[in-house]
């Protein structure tokens, strides 16, 4: 399965191909994404006195260099160095390295779930918030023990306007197959669909977890004729544009390059939306130390970037101070926006961390079985 963080840089290669981003938008987006370039874990050990290695999900270019996070630390910390690594950090490649001694990375892209997990087993290092400060980022769940967030990014309910007079705007909605007919696009896993599945029922979005699990799946299992399932972003978005599906639970990202595209013929609603925050963590016994904390508050204590990347690919600012810098026309895209975040609940990155394999396999039994 696709992580969000892959597809957004599939994104911006595809955003590129379309003549929607500039070579040297192109670039400075990887570089924020921490994929515009790879080191070698051989080099990184050598260096790691004065060099940071953080590790993310793509490469594509060999240009650029972490221009949101990386180059503002730099200047602020002389004599050190932040490199990328894009060979991409599993919670499994994390545990292996962590348990094998061989340590090279500093701080790598995750998710709440899998900070969790790595904290419980003690295979993440636990932020120090007296070097990290909770107070920049909007919520308690962007700042976890062994995890923070200097981004955001939601999955949200999209639909084909042109197929209903009346257009769904919640997911209560997108169950009801008589007012709304046509086939349904959910992604295979259960992550955010069984949150969707349970505020269809009338589920509250404060008394969703614990998760109802056998509830959640049946509700799924409703749609089962009428449904599709992506595998990655590129897929959700072709699937929409191609009317395979009329409407859909899919990556924020890629339903405002929908909506943008498709000149509003396909929309999406914030109403419901699961927000994720866009968690980094720092493996046990990393090589560069308490720099990678620092490294990791400097990503959450400026704005600026985050403003940035959110007007290059959509990722939400998760500073509290960002929402103030966000220009007009890109509010109705940002996810961390006070109106847009208000309508959304927001993710329980320790229920999952505890559930999401085996609650994740039931899932995928029931709607394959």
């Amino acid at each position: 399965m696709q992580r969000f963080q892959q597809d957004c840089v599939d994104l911006a290669r595809q955003l590129h191909a379309r003549g929607r981003l500039s070579r040297r938008g192109l670039i400075r987006a990887l570089s924020a994404l921490g994929a515009a370039g790879a080191l070698g874990a051989g080099e990184a050990r050598a260096q790691a006195g004065k060099q940071l290695v953080m590790v993310n999900w793509g490469g594509l270019a060999n240009e650029g260099f972490g221009r949101f996070y990386g180059e503002p630390f730099m200047a602020e910390t002389p004599g050190v160095k932040v490199v990328q690594d894009s060979t991409g950090p599993s919670t499994g490649r994390i545990r292996s390295m962590v348990e094998s001694g061989r340590v090279t990375w500093d701080l790598c892209d995750s998710s709440a779930s899998g900070a969790n997990l790595l904290g419980k087993l003690g295979l993440a290092t636990r932020l120090d918030y007296s070097i990290l400060d909770r107070g920049n980022v909007i919520a308690p769940g962007f700042a976890l023990d062994h995890g923070a967030a200097p981004y955001s990014f939601s999955s949200v309910l999209v639909y084909d306007s042109a197929k209903f007079p009346t257009p769904p705007t919640s997911w209560a909605d997108f169950w009801d197959l008589k007012r709304f007919p046509g086939t349904r696009l959910l992604r295979r896993d259960a992550t955010c669909t069984l949150e969707a599945a349970l505020m269809s029922l009338g589920r509250a979005p404060d008394k969703l977890y614990p998760i109802d699990l056998r509830t959640a799946i049946k509700r799924v299992t409703e749609l089962r004729n009428n449904l599709v399932f992506w595998n990655n972003g590129s897929e959700s978005e072709q699937l929409m544009r191609t009317g395979e599906a009329v409407m859909g639970q899919i990556w924020h990202t890629r339903a405002s390059v929908l909506e943008r595209e498709s000149k509003g013929r396909i929309k999406f609603v914030w109403n419901g939306g699961i927000l994720q925050p866009g968690i980094f963590v720092i493996p046990k016994g990393n090589p560069g130390g308490e720099l990678a904390q620092r490294l990791l508050a400097s990503m959450l204590a400026k704005p600026e970037p985050q403003v940035g990347l959110l007007g290059l690919l959509g990722n939400g600012p998760t500073n509290p101070k960002a929402a103030a810098m966000v220009p007009a026309e890109l509010r109705r895209f940002n996810p961390t926006d006070p109106e847009n975040e208000r309508q959304q609940v927001m993710i329980d990155g320790a229920w999952w961390g505890e559930n999401y394999q085996a609650g994740n396999q039931d899932f995928l039994d029931a709607v394959t079985g």
